[in-house]
């Protein structure tokens, strides 16, 4: 596992798109944040926190995380190296978790400068250090479970299809669903409203942000993470019999 989470990590770096998804990730963030006008730059918004962050953050990743992972096991499948990856003396679990955190690990390494923005929001508060460090940094750990998810769900579409821009849509499709498609479709069913939206992302990821580390949310994102691995687990039997 751990082999093939440095391979993966190295091809990142080898190439120009673990450059890329970091430093999109931070030129989109930082212009929202600090340089375009709207409700998510922070300098205008009057508040010492990082709401409007974690408010833009999942929207970001929801693209940016497929374009990581598209190319997993369907790349693979393209160059005919699907067949000896898989007769690598390596369980499925070892192989698949080996990709999950390579791809994960990338996205933590893009998100590690984002702690600058703690910083500097606790110097411009009217009271220095004016910060709620609790809720900071329960949104944190949020914000990670999300990505283990979105990765996970990334892992699995790129085993669906060859064509990387197939894993790509199939995967933007998938978290969409997940993050905001069951709050949107929870208002069409009144009855169950409160249930709809838990099986959400969003609802999840709220709770957490308010700084309060709940184990159903925990446990929520640890099922969604294992059933991504444990379906692309699977598809990879069924390939490999």
């Amino acid at each position: 596992m751990k082999s093939i989470a440095l391979r993966e990590i190295k091809s990142f770096f080898g190439s120009p798109i673990g450059y890329l998804v970091i430093g999109l990730f931070l030129l989109l963030n930082g212009l929202f944040l600090w340089v375009f006008d709207g409700e998510y730059n922070i300098l205008q918004s009057g508040f010492a926190d990082l709401s409007p962050f974690f408010t833009l953050a999942p929207w970001i990743f929801i693209f940016l995380i497929p374009a990581v992972t598209m190319r997993s096991f369907s790349d693979e499948k393209k160059q005919g190296t699907i067949e000896l990856l898989l007769t690598k003396p390596l369980s499925l679990w070892q192989i698949v978790n080996g990709k999950f955190l390579g791809s994960f690990l990338l996205i933590v390494i893009a998100l590690i400068p984002t702690l600058v923005y703690v910083y500097v929001i606790s110097k411009l508060g009217m009271q220095e250090g004016n910060i709620d460090m609790g809720r900071t940094m329960g949104s944190y750990f949020g914000l990670l479970f999300l990505v283990a998810a979105y990765t996970a769900i990334g892992i699995f579409t790129s085993t669906l299809s060859e064509n990387q821009i197939v894993a790509f849509l199939l995967s933007v499709f998938l978290c969409f669903l997940f993050y905001f498609g069951f709050e949107g479709l929870s208002t069409y069913a009144k009855p169950y409203q409160d249930a709809v939206a838990r099986i959400g992302m969003d609802y999840h990821f709220k709770s957490m942000s308010q700084g309060v580390l709940d184990t159903r949310d925990i446990l929520y994102f640890i099922s969604v993470t294992f059933l991504a691995l444990y379906s692309t687990v699977f598809k990879l039997k069924s390939l490999k019999s």
